[in-house]
């Protein structure tokens, strides 16, 4: 179900910028719309991210994500690991 890096860059992305576009996302990661929808996908069946439309918006294709509680703990427990990960190598 993807990457844990990719995961954590999607959900990182998100926290900081949640009214953004999928395409916007895809491009700023340096991913395809395709590898990004395949993530989001998955983080949204997890449970660490839930996906809204702006019910204002005439087109209905906008759409404001947010990390859940539980996303939030993954994303935290995913930095702790790579300091950890990082911390380590320095010591080697």
């Amino acid at each position: 179900m993807g990457n844990i890096n990719d995961h954590f860059e999607v959900l990182r992305k998100i926290q900081k910028k949640p009214k953004t576009t999928q395409r916007e996302l895809a491009e700023e990661l340096g991913f395809s719309l395709g590898k990004l929808n395949y993530c989001m996908k998955a983080l949204q069946h997890k449970g660490f991210i839930a996906i809204q439309n702006f019910r204002r918006n005439p087109k209905k294709i906008n759409y404001f994500y947010t990390l859940t509680p539980k996303g939030n703990e993954h994303k935290f427990n995913l930095t702790l690991k790579f300091m950890k990960k990082k911390c380590k190598n320095m010591m080697n």
